[in-house]
Protein backbone atom coordinates (compact mmCIF):
# COMPACT_ATOMS: atom_id res chain seq x y z
CA UNK A 1 0.00 0.00 0.00
CA UNK A 2 2.84 2.39 0.85
CA UNK A 3 4.44 1.64 -2.52
CA UNK A 4 1.18 2.43 -4.35
CA UNK A 5 0.75 5.68 -2.41
CA UNK A 6 4.35 6.65 -3.16
CA UNK A 7 3.89 5.76 -6.85
CA UNK A 8 0.68 7.80 -7.05
CA UNK A 9 2.34 10.79 -5.39
CA UNK A 10 5.34 10.48 -7.75
CA UNK A 11 2.98 10.48 -10.77
CA UNK A 12 1.26 13.61 -9.43
CA UNK A 13 4.65 15.25 -8.87
CA UNK A 14 5.84 14.40 -12.39
CA UNK A 15 2.58 15.59 -13.94
CA UNK A 16 2.82 18.91 -12.11
CA UNK A 17 6.51 19.21 -13.00
CA UNK A 18 5.71 18.62 -16.68
CA UNK A 19 2.98 21.27 -16.59
CA UNK A 20 5.39 23.67 -14.93
CA UNK A 21 7.98 22.94 -17.65
CA UNK A 22 5.39 23.96 -20.23
CA UNK A 23 4.66 27.10 -18.19
CA UNK A 24 8.35 27.98 -18.00
CA UNK A 25 8.65 27.59 -21.76
CA UNK A 26 5.57 29.72 -22.35
CA UNK A 27 6.73 32.39 -19.92
CA UNK A 28 10.17 32.60 -21.53
CA UNK A 29 8.56 32.84 -24.96
CA UNK A 30 6.25 35.58 -23.68
CA UNK A 31 9.27 37.35 -22.23
CA UNK A 32 11.12 37.21 -25.56
CA UNK A 33 8.09 38.53 -27.45
CA UNK A 34 7.37 41.39 -25.06
CA UNK A 35 11.02 42.44 -24.85
CA UNK A 36 11.33 42.36 -28.63
CA UNK A 37 8.23 44.51 -28.87
CA UNK A 38 9.86 46.96 -26.44
CA UNK A 39 7.23 46.43 -23.76
CA UNK A 40 8.86 44.03 -21.27
CA UNK A 41 6.77 42.43 -18.55
CA UNK A 42 9.20 42.20 -15.65
CA UNK A 43 7.02 39.91 -13.55
CA UNK A 44 7.39 37.20 -16.21
CA UNK A 45 11.05 36.62 -15.27
CA UNK A 46 10.21 36.16 -11.61
CA UNK A 47 7.28 33.85 -12.30
CA UNK A 48 9.40 31.74 -14.66
CA UNK A 49 12.05 31.38 -11.97
CA UNK A 50 9.50 30.31 -9.36
CA UNK A 51 7.93 27.85 -11.81
CA UNK A 52 11.37 26.37 -12.52
CA UNK A 53 12.09 26.05 -8.79
CA UNK A 54 8.78 24.26 -8.20
CA UNK A 55 9.44 22.01 -11.22
CA UNK A 56 12.88 21.10 -9.89
CA UNK A 57 11.71 20.24 -6.38
CA UNK A 58 8.78 18.18 -7.64
CA UNK A 59 11.02 16.32 -10.09
CA UNK A 60 13.64 15.69 -7.41
CA UNK A 61 11.06 14.20 -5.08
CA UNK A 62 9.68 11.94 -7.82
CA UNK A 63 13.24 10.88 -8.67
CA UNK A 64 13.57 9.60 -5.10
CA UNK A 65 10.60 7.31 -5.67
CA UNK A 66 12.00 5.96 -8.93
CA UNK A 67 15.56 5.74 -7.59
CA UNK A 68 16.88 7.58 -10.62
CA UNK A 69 18.59 10.48 -8.91
CA UNK A 70 22.10 11.34 -9.96
CA UNK A 71 24.44 8.93 -8.22
CA UNK A 72 27.94 7.55 -8.40
CA UNK A 73 27.81 3.77 -8.57
CA UNK A 74 31.51 3.00 -8.74
CA UNK A 75 31.49 1.36 -5.31
CA UNK A 76 28.14 -0.42 -5.58
CA UNK A 77 29.05 -1.79 -9.02
CA UNK A 78 32.27 -3.27 -7.64
CA UNK A 79 30.91 -5.08 -4.57
CA UNK A 80 28.93 -8.33 -4.28
CA UNK A 81 25.14 -8.16 -4.40
CA UNK A 82 24.75 -8.71 -0.64
CA UNK A 83 27.02 -5.76 0.15
CA UNK A 84 25.26 -3.61 -2.46
CA UNK A 85 21.93 -4.24 -0.72
CA UNK A 86 23.43 -3.12 2.59
CA UNK A 87 24.82 0.02 0.96
CA UNK A 88 21.42 0.68 -0.63
CA UNK A 89 19.71 0.43 2.79
CA UNK A 90 22.28 2.79 4.33
CA UNK A 91 21.55 5.25 1.52
CA UNK A 92 17.82 4.81 2.21
CA UNK A 93 18.44 5.65 5.88
CA UNK A 94 20.42 8.75 4.92
CA UNK A 95 17.71 9.93 2.49
CA UNK A 96 15.05 9.28 5.14
CA UNK A 97 17.04 11.28 7.71
CA UNK A 98 17.44 14.11 5.19
CA UNK A 99 13.70 14.11 4.46
CA UNK A 100 12.88 14.24 8.17
CA UNK A 101 15.38 17.06 8.60
CA UNK A 102 13.66 18.93 5.76
CA UNK A 103 10.29 18.49 7.50
CA UNK A 104 11.72 19.76 10.76
CA UNK A 105 13.36 22.75 9.05
CA UNK A 106 10.09 23.61 7.28
CA UNK A 107 8.30 23.39 10.62
CA UNK A 108 10.86 25.72 12.22
CA UNK A 109 10.76 28.11 9.26
CA UNK A 110 6.99 28.38 8.75
CA UNK A 111 6.01 27.93 12.43
CA UNK A 112 2.45 26.84 11.61
CA UNK A 113 1.31 26.54 15.23
CA UNK A 114 2.66 29.98 16.09
CA UNK A 115 0.87 31.68 13.19
CA UNK A 116 -2.32 29.85 14.20
CA UNK A 117 -1.88 30.93 17.85
CA UNK A 118 -1.53 34.52 16.61
CA UNK A 119 -4.92 34.15 14.93
CA UNK A 120 -3.19 34.31 11.53
CA UNK A 121 -2.35 37.93 12.31
CA UNK A 122 1.02 38.48 10.61
CA UNK A 123 1.92 41.49 12.77
CA UNK A 124 1.28 39.63 16.04
CA UNK A 125 3.15 36.60 14.70
CA UNK A 126 6.15 38.72 13.68
CA UNK A 127 6.22 40.46 17.06
CA UNK A 128 6.12 37.18 18.95
CA UNK A 129 8.59 35.21 16.82
CA UNK A 130 10.68 37.76 14.89
CA UNK A 131 9.88 35.61 11.87
CA UNK A 132 8.89 37.67 8.83
CA UNK A 133 8.20 34.80 6.40
CA UNK A 134 4.54 35.72 5.94
CA UNK A 135 5.18 39.43 5.33
CA UNK A 136 7.80 39.40 2.58
CA UNK A 137 6.36 40.04 -0.91
CA UNK A 138 7.88 38.99 -4.19
CA UNK A 139 9.69 41.74 -6.06
CA UNK A 140 7.50 42.12 -9.15
CA UNK A 141 4.47 39.89 -8.60
CA UNK A 142 3.53 41.46 -5.29
CA UNK A 143 2.49 38.09 -3.87
CA UNK A 144 3.68 36.78 -0.51
CA UNK A 145 6.87 34.78 -0.98
CA UNK A 146 5.74 32.06 1.42
CA UNK A 147 3.28 30.89 -1.26
CA UNK A 148 6.22 30.01 -3.48
CA UNK A 149 8.25 28.63 -0.57
CA UNK A 150 5.48 26.11 0.13
CA UNK A 151 7.26 23.88 -2.37
CA UNK A 152 9.67 23.08 0.44
CA UNK A 153 6.80 21.44 2.35
CA UNK A 154 5.66 19.58 -0.75
CA UNK A 155 9.19 18.33 -1.38
CA UNK A 156 9.80 17.38 2.25
CA UNK A 157 6.53 15.46 2.51
CA UNK A 158 7.07 13.70 -0.81
CA UNK A 159 10.68 12.85 -0.01
CA UNK A 160 9.63 11.48 3.38
CA UNK A 161 6.94 9.33 1.77
CA UNK A 162 9.30 7.97 -0.89
CA UNK A 163 12.16 7.42 1.56
CA UNK A 164 9.86 5.63 4.02
CA UNK A 165 8.61 3.37 1.24
CA UNK A 166 12.17 2.45 0.24
CA UNK A 167 13.25 2.01 3.84
CA UNK A 168 10.41 -0.40 4.59
CA UNK A 169 10.57 -2.33 1.32
CA UNK A 170 12.72 -5.37 0.69
CA UNK A 171 15.99 -4.61 -1.10
CA UNK A 172 15.39 -4.39 -4.85
CA UNK A 173 11.59 -4.62 -4.45
CA UNK A 174 10.71 -1.03 -5.32
CA UNK A 175 12.89 -0.31 -8.32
Amino acid sequence: MLFRLSALWARIELTCAALLAVCVTGLILLNVITRTAGNALFWVDELAIYAMVWMTFLGASAALHHRNSVSITLLTDAVPDSVRRIIDKVVDIIVFAFALAMLWLCWRWFLPLDIARAGFDRTAFQGATFNFIYAEPTLTLGLPKYLFWLVMWVFALGATLHATMHLLSKPGAAK
